[in-house]
């Protein structure tokens, strides 16, 4: 009962104090609505009430709709890795596929034999009936018995064809070096050499210069033959001219008086010399210059003059002079006088002469006619 009291008490509270409120105001003052004074007091209700506070029910959802979003994102990212995993699966399937195919494919084209070309050759001689008959096993095997007996004849004949062709390049090698041989064993001057050691020629030392001595390089034992580096002047009679194998005397002045095999009506002298590619001082200063031409008689004091020449080093290594003996007279010696060298200050190098003519029979006289040797 009580209860109901403070109940209707508080529901007249507000009445009551309108009612003073309006009694309390000035006449002529303008009078407020109902729809004011509700609004001034939930104003009120409003400032008196206390900030709300975020309920737990509140934070139970948000968590709930965070956990939610994460599952559908872990579950997005679950298919996009299926999906990669598909992909490369199916990648993989396609390679290995392609490879067996192309196995497959090769296998086909290289490892069967092609019996297209076969068809075709032997489509002439079969019948008509059997174009459209594919070839039995047999037939296969002939073929190919037949096709390894044409192999081993093309081999034997290739075998063959390579053994005359070694043959013909053996007989042409021994040919050309035969050639070789015989134009480096000529005589390049092509006349005969009646000044030449083989034939009988030698050396007449008395009326011949003595050989070249350098003192600084003079020792006990070059004083014996055996040790002695200098060439005898009989080199000039040998058909060896390889560089340093000549006969040597001092100064650019000198002489020697070659014996020859028999009484020759002299026509031409040769010499010959290294080029100077081939020397190993670099040059050809001590190969002959000027020199003259002498024919002895039998008693070794008459000399005829034949000739006086120069010996050109850049023109050639070997150069034939022809001699001025007109009417032509036979003589045992002949002389070659060298006048001067190309430049060397010590020495003066000879290294072959040789003496062309016609030889005459013996005890015939000067002018006698001889014959050709």
């Amino acid at each position: 009962m009580g209860w109901k009291l403070s109940a209707e008490a508080c529901a007249s509270e507000p009445q009551r104090a309108d009612r003073l409120w309006r009694g309390n105001q000035p006449a002529g003052s303008p009078v407020a609505s109902e729809e004011q004074l509700d609004l001034l007091s939930t104003l009120d209700l409003r400032q008196e009430m206390p900030p709300p506070r975020v309920s737990k029910n509140f934070l139970s959802l948000l968590l709930q709709v965070l956990s939610v979003l994460l599952s559908l994102v872990g579950d997005a990212l679950v298919i996009v890795y299926r999906e990669v995993c598909s992909i490369r699966f199916l990648l993989t399937a396609v390679s290995l596929l392609s490879l067996f195919l192309a196995a497959l494919w090769w296998g086909l084209l290289y490892l069967v034999p092609p019996l297209e070309n076969d068809l075709r050759g032997s489509a002439q001689d079969r019948e008509p009936t059997s174009l459209c008959q594919p070839p039995t096993y047999s037939e296969y095997h002939e073929r190919v018995r037949s096709q390894g007996q044409q192999l081993q004849q093309l081999q034997a004949e290739l075998d063959k064809l390579h053994k005359e062709v070694s043959s013909v390049r053996a007989a042409n090698s021994e040919r050309v070096a035969k050639i070789v041989f015989q134009r480096l064993n000529e005589d390049f001057v092509r006349k005969p050499d009646y000044a030449l050691s083989s034939v009988g020629a030698s050396i007449d030392l008395e009326k011949t210069s003595h050989d070249y001595e350098d003192a600084n390089t003079v020792y006990f034992w070059n004083r014996f033959s055996f040790w002695n580096y200098a060439r005898p002047p009989t080199v000039i009679l040998e058909p060896d001219v390889f560089p340093g194998n000549c006969w040597a005397f001092e100064g650019d002045q000198g002489q020697v008086v070659i014996r020859l095999p028999g009484r020759v009506q002299l026509s031409d002298v040769t010499l010959q010399h290294p080029p100077p590619s081939v020397a190993h001082t670099g040059g050809a200063n001590s190969a002959p210059r000027d020199f003259a031409v002498y024919g002895l008689q039998v008693d070794d004091e008459t000399e005829v003059f034949l000739g006086k020449f120069t010996f050109d080093v850049e023109k050639s290594e070997i150069q034939t002079f022809h001699l001025q003996n007109d009417p032509p007279a036979a003589f045992p010696k002949v002389k070659i006088q060298i006048l001067s060298n190309w430049g060397h200050p010590r020495f003066t190098c000879l290294y072959r002469v040789r003496a062309h003519g016609m030889r005459t029979s013996e005890g015939a006289g000067d002018s006698a006619t001889g014959e050709p040797h």
